[in-house]
C-alpha cells in the first residue's frame, strides 16, 4: 500500500460513525479541479511524505473502542493490488470500512463486496459520458465508460450501504450534463449528494480562480432531481 495521508478523526466522512481517513497515493484520473494534487500528480506524489502501513495499523490498534470506522480514499484506492489484504488487517481489528472510489475498477470493487471487506462505498460521478472536460488534465470517464457503468450496476445489485456523489464545477458541469448523469444512477433506494466545488490547490491552477455555483443554482438542481432518489442532498 502507498499511503499518502492519515486524518485521525472525522465525524462527516463515514455516515453515522466516528472514523479516521486513510489517503492512498496514485490515481488513474487527472481531473483538473481535483484538490488532492499531492495524491494524484506523479511529481508531487514523489515529494509528498509517505506513511508506513505498520504505522497506520499501530494507530488503529491504539484507537480500538474510540473509532468505529475507517475510510479509505485517494487518489484511487483500488489501484493498489494490496488493498484487499490491507483491509483484512483493518477488519481484524474490529473496524467497519468505507471505500471511496471513482468506479474505474469494477473487478476489485466486486471482489471487495463479495468477500465482505467493505461495509460502505461512496462512488464519485464525474459527469456524463461524452462530455468534454476543459482544463489541464484528463478526467478519463469516457475512456472508462464500460467500467464505470459496471461499477454502478454492481453497487445497485449489492446489499451493502452506498452512495453516489458529484462535485459540481462551473465551466465543467451544466444543468444538462448533471441531468444526463442522474439517469445512470437514479433509483428509489439510491442516495445521491451534490457537492459544490472548492477552488483550492487544484491540479490546474486556473480552476482556483473559478467561483463556485451559487447556492440557489444547486438548490434548483436538487429540486428537479430529488424525485429520482431516496435521498438527494447538497453538501
Amino acid at each position: 500500500m502507498i499511503i499518502g495521508g492519515l486524518q485521525k478523526n472525522t465525524l462527516i466522512d463515514y455516515p453515522g460513525k466516528i472514523a479516521c481517513v486513510i489517503f492512498t497515493s496514485g490515481c488513474n484520473f487527472y481531473c483538473p479541479w481535483c484538490y488532492s494534487s499531492e495524491l494524484v500528480v506523479p511529481e508531487k506524489i514523489k515529494r509528498h511524505p509517505k506513511i508506513e502501513e505498520k504505522e497506520v495499523l499501530s494507530f488503529l490498534k491504539s484507537r480500538k473502542g474510540l473509532l468505529e470506522g475507517v475510510v479509505i480514499c485517494g487518489g484511487e484506492p483500488t489501484l493498489n493490488k494490496d488493498l484487499p489484504e490491507f483491509i483484512k488487517k483493518i477488519k481484524k481489528l474490529g473496524f467497519s470500512v468505507k471505500l471511496d472510489t471513482n468506479g474505474s475498477n469494477p473487478r476489485m470493487l466486486k471482489s471487495l463486496i463479495d468477500k465482505k471487506l467493505v461495509n460502505y462505498v461512496a462512488m464519485d460521478i464525474k459527469g456524463s459520458f461524452g462530455q468534454k472536460f476543459g482544463g489541464k488534465g484528463d478526467c478519463k470517464i469516457n475512456k472508462f465508460e464500460k467500467e464505470i457503468k459496471e461499477s454502478i450496476r454492481i453497487l445497485k445489485k449489492s446489499k451493502i450501504s452506498f452512495q453516489f456523489r458529484m462535485t459540481v464545477v462551473p465551466s465543467i458541469h451544466t444543468k444538462e450534463n448533471i441531468l444526463e448523469a442522474v439517469q445512470l444512477i437514479k433509483g428509489p433506494d439510491i442516495v445521491f449528494y451534490l457537492q459544490n466545488f472548492r477552488p483550492e490547490k487544484t491540479i490546474d491552477p486556473e480552476f482556483e480562480k473559478i467561483r463556485p455555483y451559487p447556492d440557489e443554482w444547486l438548490l434548483d438542481i436538487k429540486k428537479e432531481i430529488s424525485p429520482f432518489f431516496k435521498i438527494c442532498e447538497i453538501r
